[in-house]
């Protein structure tokens, strides 16, 4: 689907282990135009990520030049010392050629992006049911120790009150269902 000359953004943000990741995947499996900008960020590479296709993995030392010479449309210290953020590079050309970017990034940094591109952006909350849901995801995931996962929760506790500043909140109570309305109100945006 090609509507506009000029792309669009969509960013699709909510707690780990709402289903965000999802969401994102179901949606550029769709005939929409769309292309996955890829954030920077310093955590350690997962088992099955690779550099350039789910992250770019810089080191801290990276990442802070990468601050000094404007080279991010947002940044975020998310955790502490990991910072994640979105490269101008990876977004500017695509909406220029009349890609629509999909993003998958915190709250902090979806609120910058509305900020920058104003109408021209689509903010989707992916809400989980509860925040024991989200603690039965992040524990199924085995991908975090149990430290990692209380400041995960934490966090989500924080972007759970900022849901309010989102075009659109998607209660993921059953993962069919979200897709099905993820796709209807992002082709409503896009068209």
């Amino acid at each position: 689907m090609y509507c506009k000359k000029k792309g669009k953004l969509i960013v699709v943000s909510g707690p780990s282990g709402s289903g965000k990741s999802t969401i994102v995947k179901h949606l550029l499996s769709q005939n929409l135009n769309l292309v996955f900008s890829v954030s920077a960020c310093t955590r350690l590479k997962r088992k099955n990520e690779q550099d350039g296709k789910d992250y770019f993995f810089l080191s801290v030392e990276d990442f802070k030049k990468k601050i000094e010479t404007d080279e991010f449309l947002e940044w975020e210290e998310v955790y502490n010392n990991n910072f994640y953020g979105t490269l101008k590079s990876e977004v500017l050309g695509k909406i220029e050629r009349g890609y629509n970017v999909i993003f998958d990034i915190d709250v902090i940094g979806a609120k910058s992006i509305k900020k920058i591109f104003n109408s021209q952006a689509f903010l989707v909350y992916i809400q989980a049911p509860s925040i024991g849901d989200i603690s039965d995801r992040l524990n199924s995931r085995s991908t975090e120790d149990s430290k990692q996962i209380s400041t995960r929760l934490a966090k989500a506790k924080f972007e759970e009150k900022e849901k309010s500043s989102f075009d659109y909140i998607l209660i993921n109570n059953d993962l069919e269902e979200a897709k099905k309305n993820a796709l209807i109100k992002v082709k409503e945006f896009i068209c």
